[in-house]
């Protein structure tokens, strides 16, 4: 009954002229009987007839049958909703992240590096309707999974994100910033975003970050910029034990935030910082609402008219009343 809805609501206020009907048949009723004044009526006692009791039936049945032909004009339905939405303002993103061996750093829980997957990953589920691209750089960088729109592909990439030394130790922020932007350079969707993210200062790499943000902003790309990690000191590695595990060690957090910020103001971007996990989530939902993807919806109802089997009721009852007037309670009426 939930699913029930009206077209015409406003014939329920006939619900009011049920009462004065009642009293209408009722006076009717007495005016139609005849009257006999008698001294006494000890000697009928116990003479009504069981038809004579439920001569009254049929005076509930028009009102039943009147509710019912109210029901059927305010005509009741059922309504099924099916969307079909489409993009009408594709947004391509490509997410550049630091995997230089700061990353494992204990600041965040249970590191930077695994903190921010888990909250990429969260990212990208929530643009369903956009293209997604990741590239991973330390002292060089390279694309892990070009820009697309098979969110499954992505998210088993940044699954895989981790250190294991095939790049070279260092922070190439142009390097990260460069290659891409390189990914982008060729896109045709009308809004290209670079989410950048380093947890220190850029230190290595043959392109500078200034010049691979003078490229950004030519091509019409705007680059958000994050700077990961505890402000003061932060347990993390310096060195690698004979048996090939990483020391840890209490260490100064070191991030370029001027660097950070001159990208970020340069190509109309914005410049966060992410000092724990809770941070690095809101950073990300802020990111996930500025960038917001237009959307066609279009809306399909099916409707499933219910007013006949209350049209139906009517009409039995009144042919019931009708039959009933005539032939059983003919004799008592």
């Amino acid at each position: 009954m939930d699913k029930i809805t009206f077209l015409n609501p406003e014939f329920f206020w006939l619900f009011l002229l049920i009462p004065i009907a009642i009293v209408w048949l009722f006076w009717k009723k007495n005016q139609q009987s005849a009257t006999l004044k008698m001294s006494s009526l000890s000697g009928f006692k116990g003479t009504e007839s069981f038809l004579t009791k439920l001569k009254p039936i049929l005076n509930v049945f028009r009102i039943l049958a009147l509710s019912s032909l109210i029901i059927a004009i305010a005509r009741p339905r059922t309504v099924d909703v099916s969307n079909k939405t489409k993009t009408t303002k594709g947004i391509d993103i490509v997410m550049a992240i630091d995997v230089s061996g700061s990353m494992l750093a204990k600041d965040l829980k249970p590191n930077r590096m695994e903190a921010l997957k888990k909250v990429a990953a969260d990212f990208v589920e929530e643009r369903p309707n956009d293209r997604i691209g990741l590239v991973v750089y330390a002292s060089e960088a390279y694309t892990k999974t070009p820009v697309t729109s098979d969110k499954p592909i992505i998210l088993e990439a940044i699954k895989g994100i981790k250190y294991d030394n095939v790049l070279q130790d260092g922070t190439g922020i142009g390097m990260g910033l460069a290659t891409a932007v390189n990914r982008l350079k060729d896109s045709k969707a009308k809004s290209k975003v670079i989410i950048l993210l380093t947890d220190g200062v850029n230190n290595a790499g043959f392109i500078e970050p200034e010049t691979a943000a003078n490229i950004a902003k030519q091509y019409g790309i705007r680059v958000y910029t994050i700077g990961l990690g505890s402000n003061g000191m932060a347990m993390s590695p310096y060195a690698i034990s004979p048996q090939g595990k990483l020391m840890f060690q209490m260490m100064k957090v070191e991030i370029d935030e001027q660097l950070m910020k001159s990208i970020a103001m340069k190509t109309d971007g914005k410049y966060f910082r992410a000092t724990s996990n809770s941070k690095l989530a809101e950073i990300y939902a802020s990111i996930n609402k500025l960038e917001t993807t237009e959307i066609e919806e279009l809306k399909f109802y099916d409707y499933d008219e219910k007013f006949r089997p209350f049209i139906w009721l009517a009409g039995f009852l009144l042919l019931a009343e009708l039959g009933l007037r005539n032939t059983v309670f003919r004799s008592f009426i």
